[in-house]
């Protein structure tokens, strides 16, 4: 006879499970040479048992660490991939490459150095830039699906001329950021977090924001904003897409509209959050991006 309790002993196994996917999930950093003259530091954690790995693509200023929270929950299951884009966090600083078409590159090396194939891109804000231009320029076949976090995708230079409005403001924006940009990125986060921080990790944030050199940003910025049209590759993704939307964002509209173009797209409108909506409703966005990843695992990629 066992000598403890059925119930102590479904107890222990599901601690033991637990501490299991614990260690499983102990993050890695490393450096990544994406070309001769730039490498990344990249974070790569969770177990590798199959499932499809989740990348995870930061915004303008941050780093891989913006992501921390929810790379942890990801990493009890699958593994995930994050890390600073060129001249962002611990990353080369190059005033080369400032473009969402040179980013998709270096996300390319990383997923080909690292062995991923079939992964979940995550693209937030920026990201979703580099997102539309991976698939614009390297396609879907890497692919087993792909979440858009609340940016809609550039449509380039047209954008001056159908709201000039947000351009000229873009513009007085960037003004700020070059001659203040610390007090810019303390602004900058009190605008797109909604959820109270400590002091801790608002310092760390505005820190990140303001390392990188104001030209170097500035240039990133309008490559995003004003840059190649990116709107194509929205109907050459042809893998489930979800597109996670804050209900206030500006943009909501906008990334309505690109469902309808999206062969397989889908969208989810998070309530109580500002455009960081990972951050400012944490537990939400983790179950929504756990059901969307459990439907498309269980549905598969094609080849």
């Amino acid at each position: 006879m066992s000598k403890f309790p059925c119930g102590l002993r479904r107890a222990i196994a599901a601690l033991a499970a637990f501490c299991v996917l614990t260690t499983a999930a102990a993050a890695e950093e490393r450096r990544l040479a994406v070309t001769p003259e730039v490498s990344l530091r990249v974070v790569d954690e969770g177990p590798r048992n199959g499932r499809p790995p989740v990348v995870l693509i930061t915004g303008w200023g941050f780093t891989a660490d913006i992501w921390r929270d929810q790379a942890q929950r990801l990493a009890r299951t699958r593994r995930v991939v994050s890390f600073d884009p060129r001249s962002q966090g611990r990353s080369t600083v190059t005033a080369q490459g400032m473009t969402p078409a040179q980013r998709a590159r270096d996300l390319d090396a990383v997923l080909t150095q690292l062995g991923l194939d079939k992964v979940h891109l995550v693209g937030w804000s920026q990201g979703v830039q580099d997102v539309a231009a991976y698939v614009d320029g390297f396609g879907t076949r890497k692919l087993a699906g792909v979440v858009l976090v609340d940016a809609a995708v550039s449509s380039g230079s047209g954008a001056v001329l159908r709201d000039p409005q947000a351009a000229a403001q873009t513009l007085r924006f960037l003004s700020i950021y070059a001659a203040q940009p610390e007090a810019y990125a303390r602004g900058m986060l009190g605008a797109i977090i909604s959820r109270p921080l400590d002091k801790a990790q608002t310092d760390r944030l505005a820190a990140d924001i303001a390392a990188v050199p104001t030209a170097i940003g500035s240039a990133a910025l309008v490559a995003d904003l004003y840059g190649a049209d990116l709107t194509p590759a929205l109907k050459k993704l042809d893998r489930p897409t979800l597109i996670v939307a804050s209900a206030t964002s500006p943009e909501l509209q906008a990334q309505r509209d690109e469902v309808t173009i999206l062969p397989k797209g889908q969208i989810a409108i998070v309530e109580n959050a500002a455009h960081t909506v990972f951050i400012d409703q944490p537990d939400r966005f983790a179950q929504i991006l756990d059901r969307f990843l459990a439907e498309t695992d269980a549905t598969g990629a094609p080849g």
